[in-house]
């Protein structure tokens, strides 16, 4: 059974961990059996299975807790614990995205002109890739996928950053509304936001079906293609979601969840979708201009 104490809300035993982790574990087999050829039940419907368990899980979850909220069990301090934990989850995702960052700045900064011969790699470059003149963007010595192109960055790119640069905008907009208690130019301000991302991802599907269609610049297209990829698809997934409780946050807002004082659940989704901007200004200046 649930207990309220003094200092902090103890909740009832609950389900989600479980079925998340079946969630998860069912999505990691078929998309380990896909990877590696399988096909029938093992491979995508399995994986597709694993995936619609865990949007159950985190639909059940966060209704549990949008319900605990609305009826009042939250006090200052469990304020305090959602707060250090959404602070430690976005430095995670900082950590994960700087992986791929470190990996872009690695490889372009010491792997390739190793392999063209400077430094402690020219015996490498002797033995091996002979003639091989270190540039990027580059699909490797190998000339792994083929010839491509790249993405220029005044063209879509620079129009996905404008955007995200406006939502980051309104979305701030949406929030002093809502400190200030005007309900309308919250819903307005926060419907603004939605749309901009929607109108993101929309372009980076574009974007996508150029890259493919028209540069052959796939994930297949050696260092440059793979990390070109990894990034801007992690983002776009990134952005998505941030788009989904955006849209959580306004149906929340339309039904009166949040007062002026109470309203973290509307201050974490504004801080992710900062981060989300924060990331795409750095994918904009090292992946598409330099």
């Amino acid at each position: 059974m649930s207990q309220t104490h003094d200092a902090y809300y103890v909740p009832h035993g609950s389900r989600w961990p479980i079925v998340g982790s079946i969630g998860l574990f069912t999505t990691v087999i078929g998309a380990a059996n896909l990877f590696n050829g399988g096909t029938g039940l093992t491979a995508l419907p399995l994986m597709y299975l694993g995936l619609a368990t865990i949007a159950f899980m985190m639909i059940g979850w966060f209704g549990t807790v949008i319900r605990e909220s609305v009826a009042g069990k939250f006090n200052k301090q469990v304020d305090v614990s959602f707060r250090m934990g959404m602070m430690w989850f976005i430095f995670s995702e900082v950590m994960f995205f700087g992986a791929f960052f470190g990996a872009l700045f690695y490889a372009r900064m010491y792997s390739v002109p190793w392999i063209g011969g400077e430094g402690h790699g020219g015996l490498t470059n002797y033995f091996l890739w002979q003639g091989y003149t270190p540039s990027w963007p580059t699909n490797g010595p190998g000339n792994i996928g083929g010839a491509f192109e790249t993405i220029p960055a005044w063209h879509l790119p620079l129009i996905n950053t404008l955007l995200l640069l406006a939502s980051g905008v309104t979305i701030t907009f949406a929030h002093h509304a809502l400190r200030a208690g005007y309900r309308r130019a919250l819903l307005i301000w926060l419907a603004a936001t939605i749309l901009l991302g929607a109108t993101f991802l929309y372009f980076q599907v574009h974007e996508y079906m150029e890259a493919y269609q028209d540069l052959n610049l796939t994930l297949g297209s050696g260092i440059y293609g793979s990390t070109f990829f990894m990034l801007t698809g992690f983002h776009g997934m990134h952005v998505t979601l941030g788009a989904i409780m955006l849209t959580v946050m306004w149906f929340r807002c339309a039904k009166g969840h949040f007062t002026k004082n109470d309203h973290f659940g509307f201050e974490a989704v504004a801080w992710y979708w900062h981060f989300v901007d924060v990331v795409w200004l750095g994918l904009f200046v090292f992946v598409y201009v330099l």
